[in-house]
């Protein structure tokens, strides 16, 4: 269930700004609410509810890029520019499930790093090749290389949020876990 709400809040981390009539320059929960999603969608279940619950994921957030091309930005809607999209919110996921479901800082860090750069890469390229749409950016290497060089701010920015994000989602609990022991330590201490 926590899981499911994460995945909500990340959504509306993405929606939000826009109904506010505010940019979010690309500083979302999406990346860090992926991987916690992914750490929690196949522990200890059968294949097909792992695949449910990533299918599931998937509908709310192909429904949310819908929503935000359409109206929030007021473009048609092509599927096909988004396939590559869908696909890296599944790869992140799989990240997550893979790599986060036994915790540790350099996990997270790695996570975090894969997440945000791989989003910057493949996302980017799309758009120099673009996308379902015609491009800005010429078809050749200096293109590429300014395409990569005007997303740079929307990079930092993805890799903070993302890095905030993941942080709070799995850290959270081990601070609370810890805060506990101590807690329970010094009352035991006082009994004794």
């Amino acid at each position: 269930m926590l899981a499911y709400i994460v995945l909500l809040l990340a959504v509306l981390s993405r929606i939000l700004p826009h109904a506010f009539h505010a940019v979010n320059w690309n500083f979302t929960a999406m990346s860090g609410g992926l991987l916690f999603f992914g750490s929690r969608m196949g522990a200890g279940h059968r294949t097909w509810v792992t695949a449910a619950r990533l299918a599931s994921a998937l509908l709310v957030l192909m429904a949310t890029d819908y929503y935000l091309t359409v109206y929030a930005f007021g473009y048609p809607f092509r599927a096909g520019g988004y396939v590559v999209t869908w696909a890296w919110y599944a790869a992140v996921c799989l990240l997550g499930m893979g790599i986060l479901q036994k915790v540790s800082v350099l996990r997270v860090v790695a996570g975090t790093l894969a997440s945000a750069t791989s989003f910057f890469l493949v996302s980017n390229f799309v758009v120099w090749m673009g996308g379902g749409v015609p491009t800005m950016y010429p078809h050749t290497l200096a293109g590429l290389g300014a395409c990569y060089t005007a997303a740079i701010p929307f990079y930092r920015n993805d890799l903070v949020s993302t890095a905030l994000t993941a942080g709070a989602l799995f850290g959270l609990p081990v601070l609370a876990a810890k805060i506990a022991e101590t807690m329970h330590a010094a009352q035991d201490n006082r009994l004794a």
